[in-house]
């Protein structure tokens, strides 16, 4: 079955050639981290996110994993893992939808419209029903906090294990190195 690969190239093709800046993980085209700038009516104007989409086999069929790696303060985001609640790809996503869908219409209705009533970060929603200002006070709070678009580039979570040493990095020379972590 090609359909759902060719879809999924497509898709990340298109993503690629519009706005986003989007980072490749590994070497397939299932993992993947996109830019996300906050919707210029809402708190979240000038913050930047980071957020990994893991598309699995069955995309278009099956809905992307879409989570944000830097924090965000959010009724339906959760806080620790940054997983996002959101009906339409949770529940009702449909092939008829793709990746640019997700980046232009579904994520800036989410911090556009947020759902006190169906909370992933309970303190948030509960902040957002009792007192909205302050809500949206610490909204801007962790943009500030969190989402600098200076600060996105080099989030730890970029750093992997899988990074592998050059040819060069690796015949440096120095075989007087420990094996191991050294102390600073």
């Amino acid at each position: 079955m090609s359909s759902p690969s060719k879809r999924r190239e497509m898709d990340l093709m298109k993503l690629m050639m519009s706005d986003y800046k989007v980072e490749m993980i590994n070497d397939g085209m299932q993992e993947f981290y996109v830019h996300f700038h906050g919707p210029a009516e809402s708190p979240y104007h000038g913050g930047v996110w980071k957020l990994r989409v893991e598309l699995p086999d069955a995309y278009p069929y099956k809905s992307p994993s879409i989570g944000f790696v830097n924090k965000i303060y959010h009724p339906n985001v959760d806080e620790m893992s940054g997983s996002v609640c959101l009906d339409v790809i949770n529940q009702t996503w449909s092939p008829m939808f793709d990746l640019v869908n997700v980046f232009e219409v579904f994520l800036p209705q989410l911090l556009l419209y947020p759902n006190a009533s169906d909370p992933l970060n309970g303190e948030a929603a509960a902040l957002l029903m009792r007192d909205k200002t302050s809500y949206e006070q610490r909204v801007k709070e962790y943009c500030e906090k969190y989402a600098k678009a200076e600060d996105v580039g080099g989030l730890p979570e970029e750093k992997s294990s899988d990074e592998e040493l050059s040819e060069d990095e690796y015949d440096s020379g120095d075989d007087d190195m420990a094996a191991g972590p050294v102390d600073p």
